[in-house]
């Protein structure tokens, strides 16, 4: 008795493995998995042959010939399903490098993350993209210099194939969110400038913010900044939730007002560097309690509660060319079945009708946890189809894949309104193509950028010398950035 014990748990142990390894093969390359990506398929096939050959080799005496059976099964479905999921994944991607009228039409609204120029070279000259995501993935191999030289060679791509000019996306807020630092200055977030300084200099300082932290991103070639947060500040925070998002550092402040003139300010300073804004997380995160890098979220205020809330996002966003991100937030009292991300109902009766807003519209990254489990091309499919403008797959770029596939056969169906796209197109093109006031266009590479490829790093991580007299114009030595 005391021997069957331990051999029963061992049983119950390589079955809960094997369902283990199951669950991972049918959710072959999931986001969460990401950091096994380069060995997953392989790693997943060698447990199935070897895990086999183990059972085979058992001494006659320990066989069981039922449960050996329902091993071999078993371990014959890992295998199966490991080399389904990965060739289904390659028909995407084949489908997806295969081009075509529709794939162009639906590329430009995708933004995506990558993990070298070699890799989103193709995309971005064949127009099956509309932007890329910066982040310190792409610096920590190569520095400013060359990822600059490699902007200016996809933006110059573009440019021979007569393609418009690539978004290129950072997620430089200042702060405890600074994707691009210490490549680029660290900035203290906005939220810093609230009690730093006297109220009737803030708008002030915030549009000299807003101004320094352009300079060095147009110098780098981006040209969309995905800040700055407007969420208000909560009022009574949830400390695992404000640990693991940072929320309290992020927000600007809990005063809707003092959020508006910080925010309107923060655009303004960051286009007169030739940099666009973007609005997020719209419907506003100080009353959700999930975090939706993680899992669902949902909204049970109704939209009168929400007025003070969306202050920042209607006044900021009606008042400037600021985009407006959305967060996967389910708003109940309005759409219970989608999040914002993907609710025609929020996009058009809100935001297109209510608030009359004909700027862009971007998605949070659909690598998340709230939405990525729906099948992330039937999520992106459903932002198109909603007049969502552009859909941010930026942490797993391999996802973008699968969310171009499932969006191309969404538009096959007929799921898609192709005047939907037209309008999105038209908003993009005007987007795109702003001028900054300096003759030269936002969504271009910034003149400086050929000076930094060419080697003047100072020009991309020091502040202009410019702005900060400037700001020393501006204000008394104590309220220095």
């Amino acid at each position: 008795m005391p021997r069957a014990v331990p051999r029963c748990w061992r049983s119950l142990l390589a079955w809960a493995a094997l369902g283990g390894l199951l669950a991972v093969a049918w959710n072959l390359k999931h986001p969460l998995l990401y950091w096994l990506r380069p060995c997953e398929t392989a790693l997943l096939l060698a447990v199935a042959v070897l895990g086999g050959s183990a059972a085979l080799r058992q001494p006659p005496a320990q066989r069981s010939p039922g449960r050996r059976r329902l091993l071999a099964l078993g371990l014959l479905a890992l295998a199966g399903l490991t080399l389904w999921r990965e060739l289904e994944f390659h028909a995407d991607r084949r489908h997806v490098l295969a081009g075509g009228r529709d794939l162009q039409m639906l590329g430009e609204h995708f933004i995506v993350g990558f993990r070298s120029f070699a890799e989103v070279e193709p995309l971005a000259a064949r127009g099956l993209i509309g932007g890329i995501y910066l982040t310190r993935r792409n610096l920590l191999p190569d520095g400013v210099v060359t990822v600059a030289a490699g902007i200016a060679r996809l933006q110059e791509a573009r440019r021979l194939a007569g393609l418009p000019p690539l978004i290129v996306a950072a997620d430089q807020e200042g702060g405890p969110v600074a994707h691009l630092s210490p490549w680029l200055e660290r900035l203290p977030a906005l939220s810093s400038l609230v009690h730093a300084a006297p109220p009737e200099t803030l708008a002030v300082r915030a549009r000299l913010h807003g101004e320094r932290q352009g300079a060095s991103l147009a110098a780098l070639g981006v040209n969309l900044n995905l800040a700055p947060v407007v969420d208000l500040r909560p009022s009574e925070p949830d400390a695992a939730l404000a640990f693991l998002t940072g929320s309290g550092g992020r927000a600007i402040d809990d005063d809707p007002a003092v959020v508006t003139e910080v925010a309107r300010a923060y655009v303004a300073g960051l286009a007169d560097a030739g940099v666009g804004a973007t609005l997020k997380h719209f419907p506003g995160l100080a009353r959700v309690r999930e975090d939706t890098h993680l899992r669902r979220a949902s909204l049970a205020a109704t939209t009168e509660d929400l007025r003070g809330d969306w202050q920042p996002f209607r006044s900021v966003g009606n008042g400037s060319r600021a985009a407006i991100m959305l967060g996967h937030v389910v708003l109940q009292a309005v759409d219970p079945e989608h999040a914002v991300s993907h609710s025609r109902i929020v996009v058009q009766n809100v935001l297109r009708g209510q608030w009359g807003y004909r700027g862009v519209l971007i998605t949070d990254d659909l690598n998340m946890g709230a939405v990525y489990g729906q099948g992330i091309g039937r999520v992106a499919a459903q932002s198109l189809a909603a007049g969502v403008d552009l859909v941010l797959v930026s942490y797993d770029p391999d996802q973008y894949f699968r969310a171009l596939s499932g969006a191309a056969r969404a538009l096959a169906r007929g799921d898609i309104d192709r005047r939907t796209l037209q309008a999105s197109s038209r908003r993009l093109r005007a987007f795109g193509v702003a001028s900054d006031g300096r003759g030269r266009e936002r969504g271009s590479v910034a003149p400086t950028a050929a000076g930094a490829a060419g080697g003047s790093l100072a020009a991309i991580a020091s502040p202009l010398t410019a702005v900060v007299d400037r700001a020393d114009a501006a204000a008394s030595p104590a309220n220095r950035l």
